[in-house]
């Protein structure tokens, strides 16, 4: 797996929401902050502000995406001079539905949004998400993302029309747009020349390759010299580069991604506990259950355990 799908992979705890909403002017809403989750919208028809948790209000039209990634508060309003009701209509973080639709407001121009929400481990997201933005706008441009749009027009769909399999189908492509939101907001950052963080270390070639190297196979014995060995670079050159944009030492980050994984294995299959230790290259279920207690504060047999039973 690469970087971004295992940024999507490790981000979620329990499924995804989603809903679509038609609203009609006079309206505004706010939506509170909600701690260790992330959010999109997506306007479907019409035009509409945001009102972001910092800074003057965006307009928003047909196409455009926002991405809040670490849950703050905003607003969506036909209005910026409008008071936002303080209890939302719909509240993709609270309602446990899969998928909804509704309709909210007056009687006059419509505007219909697509409201996806994530519930996160704040502790444990990928440092991906700690890099970015409290709001990402990705707005329509002709030719730019179309991989992103025919998501949000596939997922819109089956909102609309449930049908047999919808459970699946939407799942998945919240995790798709998901993806093509990080891909577009990386691809963007790295035309702006970004030169530190996350946004450099993906367009970097030689840090990129290190990365991917450490998500395809963290159960080899990778050292320094070895990562910089695969990635061009001599072991010196490697260490500092990727320790100024990754932010961490090589064998720091690629034991935090070997517990990660560890978690996600616990988390998500049946694998015993000393199979999951290989797997993510322990020599001994002791040395990785010592490693694991260090970084998530319980033995993996205790962290599944109530994993499984929240």
């Amino acid at each position: 797996m690469d970087v971004l799908s295992d940024v999507v992979a490790l981000m979620r705890t329990g499924r995804p929401t989603s809903a679509r909403i038609s609203w009609r002017a006079p309206w505004g809403q706010a939506f509170p902050p909600v701690p260790g989750s992330a959010g999109f919208q997506m306007i479907l028809r019409g035009s509409c502000w945001l009102i972001p948790p910092g800074g003057g209000p965006v307009p928003l039209s047909v196409g455009d995406v926002v991405f809040l990634p670490h849950g703050d508060g905003y607003g969506l309003t036909d209005d910026p001079a409008r008071p936002l009701a303080a209890a939302p209509a719909c509240d993709p973080y609270q309602d446990t539905g899969l998928f909804a639709s509704a309709d909210f407001g007056g009687t006059g121009a419509e505007t219909v949004t697509l409201c996806c929400g994530y519930q996160l481990d704040p502790g444990r997201t990928h440092p991906v998400l700690g890099a970015l933005p409290d709001v990402i706008h990705l707005p329509t441009t002709l030719g730019r993302h179309p991989e992103l749009r025919a998501a949000v027009e596939l997922l819109a769909g089956e909102i609309d029309n449930p049908r047999l399999g919808a459970d699946t189908v939407v799942t998945s492509l919240l995790d798709m747009l998901q993806l093509y939101i990080l891909r577009a907001w990386f691809d963007r950052e790295g035309e702006a020349c970004a030169h530190t963080g996350w946004a450099a270390a993906l367009a970097d070639p030689a840090i990129s390759r290190a990365l991917d190297a450490i998500h395809r196979a963290p159960a080899q014995r990778w050292t320094v010299e070895s990562l910089g060995a695969y990635a061009g670079l001599s072991r010196a050159g490697f260490a500092r580069r990727f320790t100024s944009l990754v932010g961490q030492p090589p064998l720091a980050y690629l034991t935090w991604w070997r517990l990660a994984s560890a978690a996600l294995l616990l988390r998500e299959s049946d694998a015993s506990v000393a199979e999951v230790a290989t797997r993510v290259g322990y020599g001994s279920e002791f040395a990785f259950g010592n490693a694991f207690k260090r970084e998530y504060g319980l033995a993996p047999g205790k962290y599944r355990r109530q994993v499984c039973d929240s």
